[in-house]
């Protein structure tokens, strides 16, 4: 009996082998599996690696906005940076004041989120040529995301390439020279060098003790045209010459500080909160500015010391060449101020003179009215600095800031502040509607410029997946 039963527990382990034997070479003649597989997302570096990434694109970001970048531009920036790092979904979120940017990891971890405050507006293209320079290097290879954080922290503490009375020099140099390009004598070039000074150290002690910036802007206006009244009152100017350009001069420079560049091209991309957060900032210090001129206008009136409105500029032919050349002088200066390096300030006096060439062809050759004329010059602006980012490493905010300075509506705006202050709200408020005009001609037409020599490049169409199974290529 016990050999039959082992018997039959040997025939069947025989039969279960043989069945194991069949079922294997079935398995391994028919091939993968026919089900398909659960796709999880991309697949991203580990958290540490991602926190690396995450925080140096988040500081770029923060540097080139505060220094008055666009929000496409630094967007574009800052997902360029992240893809290099090796993040390939990510979005990036940005308004007035903050920067958020979000790192997705598909359906194997969550997604890491992080959000930084842009708490200062600093004007230090040196600063902003640094940091685009370290983007380039990251973007080629030369260096890696904790190299490229060292360098950025090295950039970002480190002080302005000049010394701050060199920058004063180059406010009052552009204050100067405006003087001129608008028509007036030397003298009132000098005077306007010396105001201008005056009112760039007193912005700055002001700016030390914390005063906000409207009040800055108040401070300006009233000190520009009060230093002006007091020299008028004092017989500092001689016969014929123009006292209101002083003031003209010195609102220019206050003017150019204004992100309207920016503002505009955030609107034409379709950031539209952030282009209204910047509209209200240069809303807010346009009306400081003309209080500040109205209230010094007004205590002029009351001593018997009136300002008279200038006249329309007009520059002969004799003239042209020369003033080609202070629109250069303009630029440069107003690049020497915003402490650009020194190897851009020619290309920024180029930019200037060939804005300021075009604007005197249409509006004294070609009769052209001020803001087609204006808004066509910006345009040439544009196209340059837009040729310059293709084939150069110049930051093309330094060239179209500093191209565009020579056309601000400063003569127009200071005759509307008269206007406002002496003859009336309606004509004042007609000729303040003009100055923003050209001011938006100005700031279109660079963005319109520099997108005519934009590279077109095509998005690369998104995979699809099985999460959107009805999805098709576009």
């Amino acid at each position: 009996m016990v050999g039959s039963h082992d018997g039959a527990a040997d025939r069947l382990t025989r039969r279960l082998r043989g069945a194991l034997r069949r079922d294997a070479r079935r398995l391994l003649s028919a091939g993968p599996p026919t089900v398909p597989m659960l796709e999880v997302g991309p697949k991203v570096p580990d958290d540490a690696r991602v926190q690396e990434v995450l925080d140096l694109c988040m500081r770029v970001g923060e540097v080139l906005l505060s220094s008055g970048e666009s929000v496409d531009e630094v967007t574009e920036t800052m997902l360029r940076l992240a893809r290099v790092g090796g993040l390939s979904a990510v979005e990036v979120d940005i308004t007035f004041t903050s920067v958020t940017m979000c790192c997705h990891r598909g359906k194997v971890a969550a997604p890491v989120t992080s959000m930084r405050l842009v708490r200062y507006r600093s004007l230090d293209l040196t600063r902003l040529a640094a940091v685009r320079q370290l983007v380039a290097e990251v973007e080629a290879g030369n260096a890696d995301v904790r190299t490229a954080a060292k360098a950025l922290s090295a950039v970002t503490s480190a002080p302005h390439p000049y010394p701050r009375w060199v920058a004063t020099a180059g406010w009052a140099l552009l204050a100067g020279t405006l003087a001129i390009l608008l028509g007036g004598a030397p003298v009132t070039a000098a005077l306007a060098f010396v105001v201008t000074a005056l009112i760039d150290r007193t912005g700055r002690l002001l700016s030390r003790w914390g005063l906000p910036t409207f009040f800055l802007q108040v401070v300006g206006g009233l000190f520009a045209t009060l230093s002006t009244v007091g020299l008028l009152a004092a017989g500092v100017f001689p016969d014929g010459a123009r006292p209101s350009l002083v003031v003209a001069a010195g609102i220019t420079v206050l003017l150019s500080g204004l992100s309207v560049v920016s503002t505009v091209q955030d609107a034409i991309t379709g950031y539209y909160v952030t282009a209204a957060g910047r509209g209200v900032e240069i809303a807010l210090l346009s009306a400081g500015l003309l209080t500040g001129v109205v209230i010094g206008l007004k205590l002029g009136f009351e001593v018997g010391v009136a300002l008279e409105v200038s006249g329309d500029v007009s520059v002969s032919v004799g003239r042209f060449w020369l003033s080609l050349l202070l629109g250069a002088v303009a630029a440069a200066a107003y690049a020497l101020a915003g402490y650009a390096p020194l190897r851009t300030l020619p290309l920024a006096g180029v930019a200037g003179a060939a804005g300021w060439g075009m604007y005197w062809l249409l509006s004294q050759v070609a009769d052209t009215g001020p803001i087609a004329a204006t808004g066509i010059a910006a345009v040439v602006i544009g196209v340059f600095s837009g040729v310059l980012k293709r084939t150069t490493k110049v930051p093309t905010l330094v060239v179209t800031l500093a191209g565009i300075t020579p056309l601000l509506p400063g003569l127009t705006a200071y005759r509307g502040f008269y206007q406002l202050a002496v003859q009336g709200v309606a004509e004042g408020l007609v000729t303040v509607t003009l100055a923003l005009a050209i001011g938006l001609a100005l700031a279109a037409g660079v963005a319109l410029g520099e997108f005519v020599v934009r590279p077109r490049t095509r998005e690369p169409v998104p995979a699809v997946t099985n999460d959107a199974p009805d999805a098709e290529p576009q």
